[in-house]
């Protein structure tokens, strides 16, 4: 008969942020490299932009690299954070603390005239509802909420109690990201495609609409070798989806149709699931199928 023991005791979490942080490139990120795209994504006024993703997938990376793409003397950039992890030369960042809250911060910024706020997290309704109220009134907004994908920040929100009004009207973008593990390019080992990986591959681009050119193509396998510590991977690099509300999706939002439909709809234009991104990181080499199945549960 084996005996159970009951451990009590103090638990703690330390997370260790770099003093002077350089902010990465969005495409040095992994943000799809296409100019015209960030620019549809993040170069808007009068609305609000939202990075979803679950604790620690490098949402707020995603923020400071957006940030500094827009960063400019003749703009008055306001961040409000919990904590300020970079800072970055000519904006305002406001730090979160035991005698303030995202609420009252809000409140206090949007009486300094700013032209795009940073928000660290929406959390609730009422820090939800008066972002959403600050894109409405000429400013851009800039936040994150936890999630599963871009398409499910509509539900997230109407679950907190925002009206679908608001959100139609004002949401301009949402984004999800995941990070995956990037292989060592000193060990991995190069291989062709398996026919059970090429059949996988197509049917996700026959799911998605997506033609994946498999030509000439080979994967790697994670080897491990001293510089990954026995691995196979070293770094790490985000994999992305962009929703871009169009009228079409806008009309669904403000008629409370289910996330369901309004990804339909969405699906016709130019969104695509993280999958679509992920298997285009494997064709480039840096990453690999196995990875992506840790991370997503493809199969």
């Amino acid at each position: 008969m084996s005996s159970q023991r009951n451990i009590f005791g103090e638990k703690f979490v330390l997370r260790l942020l770099k003093k002077n942080a350089d902010v990465q490139e969005l495409f040095e990120l992994g943000f799809p490299n296409d100019e015209k795209l960030v620019t549809d994504s993040f170069d808007k006024r009068n609305s609000v932009t939202i990075i979803a993703a679950p604790t620690g997938e490098g949402k707020t990376t995603t923020l400071y690299s957006v940030i500094q793409k827009l960063n400019d003397p003749g703009i008055n950039i306001t961040t409000i954070e919990e904590p300020v992890e970079i800072r970055i030369p000519g904006l305002n960042q406001i730090e979160i603390d035991a005698k303030t809250d995202f609420i009252d911060s809000l409140r206090t910024v949007l009486r300094q005239d700013p032209d795009i706020i940073l928000v660290g997290e929406i959390r609730d309704k009422e820090t939800a509802e008066i972002a959403m109220q600050a894109g409405q009134t000429g400013h851009y907004v800039l936040s994150t909420i936890h999630t599963i994908d871009a398409i499910e920040v509509i539900t997230r929100l109407r679950k907190m109690g925002v009206s679908n009004y608001d959100m139609s009207s004002t949401i301009a973008t949402t984004v999800s990201q995941r990070l995956v593990r990037r292989l060592c390019k000193n060990c991995a080992r190069e291989r062709d495609f398996t026919e059970k990986e090429k059949n996988f591959i197509n049917s996700i681009g026959e799911k998605y609409n997506v033609k994946f050119d498999l030509a000439g193509k080979k994967t790697f396998d994670n080897v491990g070798c001293d510089k990954c510590n026995g691995v196979g991977y070293y770094g790490r690099i985000g994999i992305f989806e962009i929703l871009i509300l169009d009228e079409k999706i806008r009309e669904l939002i403000s008629q409370g149709e289910s996330t369901l439909k309004i990804k339909e709809q969405a699906m016709q234009g130019n969104y695509k699931p993280l999958i679509v991104d992920g298997i285009n990181k494997v064709l480039d080499g840096i990453t690999n199928l196995d990875e992506l199945n840790r991370k997503l549960r493809i199969y």
